[in-house]
């Protein structure tokens, strides 16, 4: 692996010409690709096997018209204090705002609340239900705008008028302020690592490069694979970071190599060939953890899974081959000014040790103390995680001064708390003996539970075969009574079945939900399975070591159970919620958990391969197992603390967008590379190596004969260089200013 990545990088250093043209001509034909494809699709949620699910393709088949997707908005009415939407001033407000509506472009229908029974109990509230031709994707602003118009001319005289649906929500715009935000924090991160202005430059335009060109893919194959906004500005978030830390390894260990004496192309063949291959696996690890979403069979999360393994495996690309490239058009002019002037090879011996080298030797004097310390730290920020709720997002998590959260608190003052979480449903009576007594009996026992507050009377499709009746529950749709509700309905369905021939299925918002998570639940364990024991044996292949890789899967444990605590006590109980531009705390989303440790394990594992890499590289060439531990952090500990910093900072940039579910994640992200960085590798790795001692790097014999030996610590490549061993100490790194 390393003599073949030597080779690599010398000749992308050498032919770096062709190489640069190569990846702006990929570059420049993506984005031909993306610009003329059609718009992407909207997000959109399917759970293949559950019976949700089942309902709405039953209901697709066999009630065409009504599944049409139509963009949708109710718009909810209220009488003044003391007045009723019955009396005549009242009748003739909703006379105007159903004339209003009707007139809207794109409009296919609007429901009169007199003609349609959606007026409540007391007389004060009233809603009119409009139906568009096309989907929210394809409404106009002409059409939306005219809903506005519409509703803002109804108040008055004292009226409340507030619309929800999915027609009121715009499109919401990335407006590319988070990618500014990272990369600006990244260019002064690298600045002072490096204090070179060359040398800061080429991870960012690696990464941009990079990111650019997967993204692109992603617009380009959009419509055809069905790859959301949302898809994109996840693989962004993940490549972009990646990608500038990829660079900044391969960058470091150049200017490391020249440091020692070597010519600026033999450094950058050394820098691929050695910083390449850790490069190599802990790509390899984000790839399989990323990619590994498609064992949970929820298409949504199996795209943005690949969209972003797809965009890291360019990113690894472009770190192998264009920054070499880079670094031959650059030179030594990768060096800050201070370092081009010095001697070459020669050791500083009266400069101070690292900061990295003194944490190093303080965790060895005291390794029980650090690990304890942070295992504690760390459990006590994920106590609030055994609390988390998920759920999906609904007009009841807006903003409290939001039209959508207006009108989804006015619907469930008055007509009850159910009603913005019905359930449909849907009864296949093709194998009944008589469809309407079949669906009868279907509502004389949901009404028998006395769980519900209501259920309507069956509508029948225009072939007779298949009913719809809707069940509103007397709880909200997020509260557990209405899940009981749920389940205790489909425990009905064998009965049913065996009584009248009648198929039953449950669906809805809401039951939708229940699936949705219970989904979740059931492939998470083999998911972790899946996803820890593919690293475990890609770690073991590149440390040679059993205890090792075990390490940093348990570390990876302690940071995202941490990283789940803190989303928790952020975005569902609103500590520091102004702080965050939280504007409504509620439940996490449900995908929340299980894509963030598929997202965190693989980064988890960046650092773990960068840092100890350089530590195994050590011991194999003679250090002992301390010294090995002290050479890691001297070597290769700044540059860990400066990509971490990058990556935080790229993610932190997402908190500022619109998107609920782009803020939680990157938060999520961000905290989680914070405790896994600064405290896991940092600090639990360098103690439980220092009370693990040589014992760490055991693995046994039969086991060693077996794997192949990749030789990510590059022996073989020291062995045909004719080098007589890799230094345990460096000659003279490069100076930084920075971390």
């Amino acid at each position: 692996m390393a003599t073949f990545l030597y080779r690599l990088g010398r000749r992308a250093f050498r032919r770096r010409g062709l190489v640069a043209l190569l990846w702006v001509a990929i570059l420049v034909g993506a984005g031909v690709a993306a610009s003329t494809a059609p718009a992407p699709p909207e997000d959109s949620f399917s759970m293949p096997g559950t019976e949700s699910q089942k309902a709405f393709d039953l209901l697709d088949e066999r009630f065409p018209a009504a599944s049409a997707e139509g963009a949708t908005a109710r718009v909810v009415i209220r009488a003044p204090d003391g007045g009723k939407i019955s009396d005549p001033a009242g009748k003739a407000k909703v006379g105007e705002l159903v004339t209003a509506l009707g007139d809207g472009p794109q409009v296919a229908s609007v429901a009169d609340p007199f003609k349609a029974d959606a007026v409540s109990e007391d007389g004060t509230t009233a809603y009119a239900s409009v139906t568009y031709k096309v989907n929210a994707m394809e409404l106009t602003d002409q059409a939306r705008d005219s809903l506005t118009a519409a509703t803002d001319g109804a108040r008055s005289d004292g009226f409340t008028v507030e619309t929800g649906g999915d027609a009121v929500m715009a499109e919401q715009e990335m407006g590319g302020t988070a990618e500014l935000i990272g990369i600006g924090v990244a260019a002064i991160v690298l600045l002072l690592t490096f204090g070179s202005l060359v040398a800061a430059g080429m991870p960012l335009l690696s990464a941009i490069i990079g990111v650019g060109i997967g993204i692109s893919a992603i617009g380009a194959l959009g419509s055809t694979l069905e790859l959301s906004a949302t898809t994109s500005t996840l693989a962004m978030m993940i490549g972009l970071a990646v990608a500038i830390d990829y660079a900044l390894f391969i960058v470091s260990r150049y200017r490391a190599e020249i440091a020692e004496g070597r010519t600026p192309e033999d450094a950058a063949g050394r820098a691929v060939g050695t910083a390449g291959s850790a490069v190599v696996f802990a790509g390899l690890t984000v790839i399989v953890a990323l990619a590994g979403l498609a064992v949970v069979n929820i298409p949504i999360l199996t795209k943005m899974g690949l969209a972003a393994a797809g965009t890291v495996g360019v990113a690894v690309l472009i770190a192998l081959t264009l920054t070499p490239a880079l670094l031959g058009f650059a030179g030594r002019k990768a060096l800050s000014r201070k370092d081009r002037k010095a001697p070459a090879g020669q050791r500083d011996a009266s400069a101070k040790p690292k900061l990295g080298t003194r944490w190093a030797r303080f965790v060895l004097r005291r390794p029980v103390t650090v690990l304890l310390t942070a295992v504690v730290g760390l459990g006590v920020v994920a106590v609030p995680a055994a609390s988390m709720e998920l759920g999906l997002p609904d007009e009841g998590s807006s903003a409290p001064d939001t039209t959508q959260r207006k009108a989804y608190d006015m619907l469930s003052e008055s007509f009850g708390a159910g009603f913005n979480g019905p359930l449909m449903v849907t009864i296949d009576t093709r194998d009944a003996d008589d469809a309407k007594a079949a669906a009868d009996t279907v509502g004389k026992e949901i009404t028998g539970l006395g769980e519900a507050a209501a259920v309507t009377p069956a509508n029948f499709n225009e072939a007779g075969d298949t009913a719809v009746l809707t069940v509103v529950p007397k709880t909200g749709p997020s509260e557990a009574a209405t899940e009981s509700l749920v389940k205790d309905i489909r425990a009905l369905s064998d009965d049913i079945k065996g009584e009248t021939g009648a198929t039953m299925l449950v669906t809805g918002a809401t039951a939708m939900t229940i699936d949705f998570s219970q989904t979740l639940d059931d492939a998470l364990i083999p998911y972790l399975a899946l996803v820890v024991g593919l690293a475990f044996l890609l770690l073991m292949l590149v440390f040679r070591s059993i205890l090792v890789p075990l390490k940093a899967a348990l570390g990876f444990l302690l940071s995202v159970a941490a990283a789940l605590g803190a989303v928790v006590a952020v975005f569902q109980w609103g500590w520091l919620a102004d702080l965050f531009g939280v504007d409504q705390p509620g439940p996490i989303m449900s995908m929340m958990p299980i894509f963030m440790i598929g997202v965190v394990f693989g980064l988890a594992m960046d650092y773990e391969v960068f840092l100890v890499t350089r530590m195994r590289e050590a011991y194999v060439h003679g250090s002992s197992a301390a010294d090995s531990v002290t050479t890691g952090f001297t070597h290769g500990g700044r540059v860990v603390a400066a990509a971490a910093i990058i990556m935080i900072s790229v993610f932190s940039g997402f908190i500022m967008e619109n998107d609920d579910m782009i803020k939680m994640m990157g938060f999520g992200l961000a905290i989680a590379v914070l405790f896994d960085a600064f405290v896991v590798r940092m600090a639990i790795v360098p103690a439980v190596l220092a009370l693990l001692g040589t014992k760490a790097w055991w693995l046994p014999k039969w086991l060693d004969r077996l794997l192949p030996n990749v030789d990510v610590e590059g022996e073989r490549l020291h062995k045909e260089l004719g080098d007589t061993a890799a230094p345990t100490e460096p000659t003279r790194e490069p100076e930084t200013a920075g971390v």
